[in-house]
């Protein structure tokens, strides 16, 4: 499902365990950050929560964006859910590395690799809590 929420495009995927999400545009700025908060935030509160969110499109993205989303990570990861990011550009994975900020994240080169680590994190999670 294509969705459009006021200032980007983004493709929402649900399936059994996670919604993937990928940003259909080239830049992901801070300016773009409390929509997509618009759009992730609600999934805490369905049954599927996990949560993957696929850059393969962003050419640029602005150092508060890159923060905002090691703190939603850790959002979702407090609340039991799993939030990984996959599709990076080498530039943005670059720019990332070098702010520090790859090393705080859940990263992966592809979707169907971020999904693996989801369905990983489920089970911990399970086995966790029993």
């Amino acid at each position: 499902m294509l969705t459009t929420i006021e200032y980007m495009q983004v493709k929402i995927d649900t399936r059994e365990k996670l919604h993937a999400i990928t940003i259909n545009e080239p830049v992901f700025a801070a300016n773009m950050t409390a929509e997509l908060d618009k759009c992730l935030l609600p999934l805490l509160q369905n049954d599927v929560k996990n949560v993957i969110l696929n850059l393969k499109d962003i050419q640029n993205i602005d150092n508060a964006a890159a923060e905002y989303l090691v703190k939603v990570q850790q959002f979702f990861y407090e609340n039991d859910a799993s939030f990984v990011v996959c599709g990076l550009q080498p530039s943005i994975t670059k720019m990332l590395d070098e702010s520090g900020l790859l090393e705080l994240m859940n990263v992966t080169p592809t979707e169907s690799e971020a999904s693996d680590i989801v369905h990983m994190e489920e089970i911990e999670r399970e086995l966790f809590n029993e």
